[in-house]
């Protein structure tokens, strides 16, 4: 569902010089798979998923997305996704229903779909209690929660997750990964970057290491334990990006 062939992408800096900041980068997730990309910050995480969301061109390489090309195949690409980030940017004159309803009709839902799917979403994600309040009076959970919705209205067969928890509590944590969970077992395909280390162990089925742009392994945690002879997850991803402690 989700695949890229040596893909880069490199920026020009007047100070820095060239940046690579994705590396020549091959991977592949499967249907109802969810797949973890694991790297600290700035280690090219969210400009590899951009490039899958078409928002950003590769300058090498290329990703196909349930089977659509990202280079050549853009818009469908893009009917096939939903694209989560850790900051939930509503506009805040929309009502949580509204911010629904609107990107139903970008997809191209029929009013009757979009009435149905809201539905839906609304009580699958527990927002009836907010629902009709405006962006601008809700909690950062529940701006999540409305991102989420807006995000898989139009019943996407892949999800990218970019540091979806970022600044949320512990409840409003739990909801998303709840979701994750869900989208698997419906038979999604999840693509879930964090730095977090603690969710990807207990989410994730295979995990990509990233570190400065490139894959430092790929695997399920038991392969990247066997990989490294460490146990504590923490130790595997020291030990793999050469940062390995005495």
């Amino acid at each position: 569902m989700v695949e890229t062939q040596e893909i880069c992408k490199t920026f020009h800096d007047k100070k820095r010089g060239v940046i690579n900041a994705v590396d020549h980068v091959t991977l592949a997730a499967q249907p109802g798979e969810i797949f973890g990309i694991l790297g600290p910050n700035g280690a090219g995480k969210t400009t590899l998923l951009r490039m899958l969301a078409t928002i950003l061109q590769p300058t090498s390489g290329t990703g196909t997305i349930a089977g659509f090309d990202i280079l050549t195949q853009p818009e469908k690409v893009r009917q096939s996704i939903g694209y989560l980030t850790g900051t939930a940017n509503l506009y805040e004159r929309l009502s949580a229903r509204e911010s629904i309803e609107y990107f139903g009709a970008l997809y191209g839902l029929t009013p009757e779909q979009i009435k149905q799917r809201s539905e839906e979403i609304i009580d699958d994600l527990d927002m009836r209690e907010f629902v009709d309040a405006r962006a601008d009076k809700l909690s950062t959970g529940q701006k999540q929660r409305v991102s989420i919705a807006r995000a898989i209205i139009h019943r996407p067969p892949v999800l990218f997750f970019d540091e979806p928890t970022s600044g949320l509590d512990v409840v409003a944590s739990r909801t998303v990964t709840r979701f994750i969970r869900r989208c698997k077992v419906e038979g999604r395909t999840v693509i879930f970057s964090t730095h977090i280390m603690s969710e990807v162990e207990a989410m994730c089925d295979r995990i990509a290491v990233i570190y400065q742009g490139k894959v430092a392994a790929i695997g399920t945690l038991e392969e990247l334990r066997a990989q490294t002879g460490k146990q504590a997850f923490e130790h595997v991803f020291l030990k793999l990006i050469g940062e390995d402690e005495d």
